[in-house]
């Protein structure tokens, strides 16, 4: 689960991590009060998003009046499709360089890992491989500071910033212990007045843990349709397509929307129906897909726990009730399959038994559906 800056920049706080000073507003006047008690201030939009900064997510404000106008004009806008509803107002820092630093999880590993670079203040996908400083942690061992000093001495760092760093890093890797954190990242790391100051910060908790961390808010951030699918109890995510896609299981949906791509078409979403849902919530998530206003829905389905006829019954409730007014591809194979094709082909709905002819046909009509 993602947390706002503002509670990752907490975290970092309560670590002994240098953060500028800062508070959360919820309104232009907060956002006044805020920059009349810390001065000069960066105004932060609240989202769970990356890049905010290039799309009007940051603001400055040198006084209390400014800060009011620029509260003004940044709560309630879109945000690459999020809301903003709360912005937080930190010092402006004159920043000399920008660091990078995150402790994640290396998944191929199955441990810890430390990543680095000189190169901060960018997303660390675009920076070149070869700036990277990677270094993995023995779990039983953990980081100690000779580990902060190797890093340190892999970057050519010295002096003052070889110190900082070296604490940083144990501090960094508590947090990711004691949080149970998938990732923890400062990025920028800022050099200000040559000390390490943690410009931004992104805290990611493991899901499966937050039982053990009742402090923590649990955030339901997204857009509305995300949101609506959440409560659903089914995994939804927004992309910029016009294919909309339901497969059940997270694999499978991977692959639907690989393949979508493969043969040149777009996908809108990635939706998983889950390993076992239901008549009325696959129903209910067939009913987003359509408010989706697709080029074409493509519903993929291999069933084991997940029953054909009960994904084919679900089409057919949504098809019965408010209709589908786009063209439908269904792929159907697995548990109760003749059934659920049945079912389906009495309502005039054929149903492929391979998935790539299926995606195939599906970039086809959304082709058509835009010429």
């Amino acid at each position: 689960m993602k947390q706002y800056e503002y509670l990752a920049k907490g975290a970092l706080r309560e670590y002994g991590i240098p953060v500028p000073p800062g508070r959360l507003v919820n309104n232009p006047d907060e956002a006044a009060q805020a920059v009349q008690e810390i001065g000069p201030a960066a105004l932060k939009a609240q989202v769970l998003v990356g890049g905010r900064g290039k799309a009007g997510g940051i603001r400055f404000a040198t006084t209390p009046d400014e800060a009011r106008q620029v509260a003004q004009a940044m709560l309630g806008m879109d945000l690459k499709g999020y809301t903003v509803e709360r912005l937080y107002a930190e010092g402006k820092l004159a920043i000399e360089r920008e660091f990078y630093i995150s402790v994640t999880t290396d998944r191929n590993k199955k441990v810890p890992l430390v990543m680095a670079s000189l190169a901060g203040g960018v997303e660390i996908e675009d920076v070149d491989d070869a700036q990277i400083v990677r270094q993995w942690v023995d779990p039983r061992v953990g980081v100690m500071p000779y580990f902060g000093r190797e890093l340190a001495q892999r970057l050519g760092l010295n002096g003052v910033l070889a110190r900082e760093l070296s604490d940083l890093v144990v501090k960094l890797y508590r947090i990711y212990q004691d949080r149970d954190a998938e990732l923890v990242e400062i990025n920028p790391l800022a050099v200000v007045d040559g000390h390490l100051v943690a410009a931004d910060a992104r805290l990611n908790i493991d899901d499966s843990a937050l039982f053990r961390h009742g402090d923590v808010p649990i955030i339901d951030e997204g857009s509305e349709l995300e949101q609506k699918v959440h409560k659903i109890g089914l995994a939804y995510v927004e992309l910029d397509g016009d294919i909309a896609i339901m497969a059940n299981g997270a694999g499978m949906a991977m692959a639907t929307v690989d393949a979508i791509q493969y043969f040149g078409g777009k996908p809108a979403n990635f939706l998983d129906a889950g390993g076992g849902a239901s008549v009325e919530p696959t129903a209910q998530a067939l009913d987003v897909l359509v408010s989706m206003h697709p080029k074409v829905i493509f519903i993929n389905i291999f069933g084991g726990i997940t029953r054909c006829d009960d994904v084919a019954q679900a089409i057919l409730q949504v098809k019965n009730s408010s209709g589908i007014p786009v063209p439908l591809v269904v792929r159907l194979v697995g548990t109760n399959e003749k059934e659920g094709v049945r079912l389906l082909e009495e309502a005039g709905i054929s149903a492929y038994s391979d998935m790539a002819p299926a995606a195939e046909r599906a970039v086809e009509l959304a082709g058509e559906g835009r010429a």
